[in-house]
């Protein structure tokens, strides 16, 4: 099948539509914020094309790199969801649990471009896109979301000045919490999956 007959408006809206809400770079703003302060800077085009590209090879190789390692997708979800608990547990408590001094282009791989952007949940959801849509309009789709999550990293210190100290504090609590729902809806819906 050719690019033209393969490619559909709808599929890859939609696709684009999922994959935004489960990166969901824009609520990832105050953890991106603590990032800087931790690491001095965040490179965003380093984090866009390092997500962009585990994305794109998860979504052609998918479940033959976890099965490589022996490692089945619901454990990799696990281990995200532990790493998003800690990072919430910080936000909300003001602790560091993350001792190790990094850089910019090191915190922009990790934590950033993995497990924060391109992570258990949007490589779950990748699998189950390949199974409903057309490749090419999902890779349209990641794409897409790659052009929206460089704009937001390259804006954080106009988000910064705009919101103040006092509000990246109120932002950083209440996203933590978030965060922690999310981490824990990870960790118990795959926990299950995994030790069904």
């Amino acid at each position: 099948m050719g690019f033209f007959e393969a490619f559909s408006w709808t599929e890859m809206f939609k696709a684009t539509m999922v994959l935004f809400a489960v990166i969901d770079i824009v609520g990832s703003i105050p953890i991106i914020i603590k990032l800087k302060e931790q690491s001095g800077d965040i490179h965003a085009g380093w984090a866009t094309f390092v997500s962009f590209v585990i994305m794109v090879a998860f979504l052609i190789l998918g479940d033959k790199i976890l099965l490589l390692f022996g490692v089945e997708v619901e454990a990799f979800a696990v281990a995200g969801s532990i790493i998003l608990f800690a990072m919430a547990f910080e936000m909300i408590l003001g602790v560091r649990l993350f001792r190790d001094e990094v850089s910019g282009k090191t915190a922009s791989i990790v934590p950033l471009a993995f497990p924060i952007i391109a992570g258990a949940g949007t490589m779950t959801s990748l699998i189950s896109l390949r199974a409903e849509y057309q490749e090419i309009n999902i890779i349209l789709a990641i794409c897409i979301n790659a052009i929206i999550v460089f704009a937001v990293l390259k804006s954080t210190k106009v988000i910064e000045r705009i919101l103040g100290p006092g509000g990246i504090a109120i932002l950083k609590k209440v996203f933590g919490i978030i965060l922690l729902a999310i981490a824990i809806k990870l960790f118990s819906t795959n926990a299950q999956a995994l030790f069904k």
